[in-house]
Formats: structure tokens, sequence, C-alpha cells
């Protein structure tokens, strides 16, 4: 393994500080006057706090309330420690459910236990403190509250600079683990070996692999499914899609190679879909609709000879989701900003004969896009 860059310099806490200004002088702007945030990713984005439980487990739940001048975190006794380690003050945390700590010195924290029954009952004890008329919230669950889901991940979709270095070295990770991973294969590699080249790859970057789809042959083509102990055969292609986390941002990026001299289907097929993946790029810009940039990759592929080419979209929002709004595709109008990043694809998957794609991440400028993507354009070819 050749040795990787060093990671971005940037403080999380301070980074989560930022996040919480910018969010708080939006609210100042808002139709409410504090906001109940309920999905994890939006939880992260304000308190700075990443639960290991939340994305663990589907029962999960935890809420954040903010207001102009004060934040509270709503959570499960058990995230109560780790939240306090993560910088949120102890009197700001509100704690539902039964889970226990002990300490060598006396602390709050070992009182948690039984204080609240459910997230309901917790949310309503912060609400009371915060005491505000007006209120947005994340999603469902206070009649009276008005919906701010839109304006939230409106809110996050614009990213601060340090976010964008963050997402740009997680995409360099995974596409780091993929060029290494084709550096040591060869003819009669399993899947499995590739995958765990991609994954160790990520770690010793500082990065938490989450997806390495590596399939080769026909499996190529089954989208999103586990690594096996196929080899790899003379003339193949292999497909990888993968993905990880640095500091709670995602990667997700796609590649193909073949592993000897590819046919001329194959050529000519990669050439489709990567000729519909730098036509989004030559169109992306600030007040492009996301619409957009979808039919531009659909017409992009099919000129390149696949017909029909069939996709529900070609891309997505990414950040502290891997799927962010907004998704690019048909009947998406909303317009590319400055700031936003994406992930843009055109894959395909054809049962029996096998899959392609390509996979960029970028972030939108005021004059186009920044790829943080970097591998070259040309089919990969792995020698015999």
């Amino acid at each position: 393994m050749s040795a990787l860059r060093p990671a971005p310099d940037i403080d999380l806490r301070e980074l989560a500080g930022r996040r919480l200004a910018g969010l708080r002088a939006a609210l100042a702007e808002a139709p409410f006057d504090a906001v109940v945030l309920t999905s994890p990713e939006s939880v992260l984005y304000a308190t700075g706090y990443r639960s290991v439980a939340g994305p663990l487990f589907r029962a999960h739940q935890m809420a954040a309330v903010v207001t102009g001048d004060d934040l509270w975190l709503v959570c499960p006794a058990a995230d109560t420690a780790p939240a306090a380690d993560a910088g949120v003050p102890v009197d700001r945390l509100v704690p539902f459910g039964r889970f226990y700590f002990e300490s060598a010195s006396a602390t709050p924290l070992t009182g948690m236990a039984d204080r609240h029954p459910d997230l309901p009952s917790a949310l309503a004890v912060a609400l009371k403190q915060v005491g505000v008329a007006r209120l947005g919230i994340e999603g469902a669950g206070i009649e009276e509250a008005v919906d701010a889901t839109a304006w939230v991940s409106a809110l996050r979709g614009v990213k601060l600079p340090e976010e964008v270095e963050l997402l740009r070295y997680a995409a360099y990770l995974a596409e780091e683990g993929v060029r290494a991973a084709l550096a040591t294969a060869g003819e009669g590699v399993t899947e499995r070996e590739l995958a765990r080249e991609v994954a160790a790859t990520m770690v010793a970057g500082g990065g938490e692999p989450r997806f390495v789809v590596a399939l080769t042959g026909p499996r190529s083509a089954l989208a999103d499914a586990h690594p096996g102990d196929r080899r790899w055969a003379a003339g193949e292609p292999v497909r990888f899609d993968v993905g990880c986390l640095y500091g709670g941002y995602w990667s997700d990026i796609g590649r193909t190679a073949v592993l000897g001299a590819p046919d001329s289907v194959q050529s000519a097929h990669y050439s489709a879909i990567l000729a519909g993946l730098d036509d989004q790029l030559a169109l992306a810009a600030p007040g492009v609709p996301a619409e957009s940039v979808f039919e531009v990759a659909m017409a992009g592929v099919e000129r390149g000879g696949i017909t029909p080419y069939r996709r529900q979209h070609c891309g997505h929002g990414i950040g502290l989701a891997i799927y962010e709004p907004p998704i690019v595709s048909p009947g998406v109008v909303t317009p590319l900003a400055a700031g936003m990043t994406f992930c843009f694809e055109t894959p395909y998957y054809k049962l029996g004969w096998g899959g392609m794609m390509v996979e960029d991440t970028l972030v939108v400028t005021d004059s186009g896009v920044d790829m943080f993507t970097v591998a070259p354009r040309e089919l990969p070819v792995v020698p015999l």
C-alpha cells in the first residue's frame, strides 16, 4: 500500500459550532423561532454528536431543539455520556429510557436512567424549557409545528468549506482504495480480496468503510451485492461501488476495470456511460435544475449507443448522509447552488453480461464544478 496523503486538519468540534451558527442565522429568517431536528444527520449537524447506536438500531431515536441562543439534545440515556464527551453541556441533555453509568467522581451522568419513558415525553420537557410560540420540526410528530424538513435540507445542502474538505478526503480514500485493489489484482483474485484491499486503504487513512461492492464478470451486474469468492477471469469487468465515512462525512464512488484487453462491446458501453457523466459535469452550474442534469446524462449515454438506457436517477447530494437532496432525477426542479456537493453517476447493469459504472463526487462552484475524484477517465485495464 502506497503512502496516503495527510487528512485535512479540521477541528470537528469547531466545525459543529460553525454549522450551529449558520443554522441560527437561518433560523432568524425562518417562520418559526425554534426547530426540532429528528434525523441522526441533522442532530449531528447541530450538536456535533454522532451516535454509534443511531445507525445500528432502527428503533434508536434522538432530537435536537435549536433556538437562537439555546440547544437541547433529547436522547436515550445510553447516549448521554458520549454526547457530553462530544461537547454537549450536561444540563442541556434530556434523557429517556434506562441505561446506567457509574463514575469515579460525582457527575449527573450517573443519574440519567429512567428520567423519562420515551422520546415524546422527554422532548416535551425540552420544549417546555425553550418556551417558544412558533415551532418547526423536521418530519412529523408535533401537530402544531411547521414542517421544516425542506428548510433543513436546503440549509444542510450548501456546505461550509471545512465540510467540503472532509468530503473531498472521504472521496480520496474511496478512490485510493480502488486504485490499491487494482494495483494488486490479477487473474484469479477473488472479489473478497479486492474488497479487503479497498477497506484496508480506507482504514489506513482514518476512514470507516461503510460499503464495498467489488463484483466481477456477470456478477458485476448485480448492483448492490456483497463480494464473494468468485475469481476474476481474463476478459471480464470488475465493478466497484464503494464508500466510507470520514469525520461523519460520506464518500460514494464507482469505478470499472477490465482484466486484459476489453472487447469492442465493453469499450463502447464504457465510452457511452462516461459520455453521459461527462455531459453532466459540463452542464452542472449554479441555477441549473437537477432534472436537467439527469436529462443530459440519459441523452449522453443513449447517444453513445446504449438504448434504451433506463435509470431512476443519475446522482444525488452527499454530505452527513450518503443520499441528500436534491436527487438528480426526473421532476426534481431544485436548482444547483454553489457549495452543494453531489455524486454524479451513470451505471449500466445487464444481467448475464455484466455491469459498468463511473460515479464521481464534486462540489458546485460559482462557475461550474470542482471534482473530488481525479482518476483518469479511460477504461482501466489490468494486465494479465
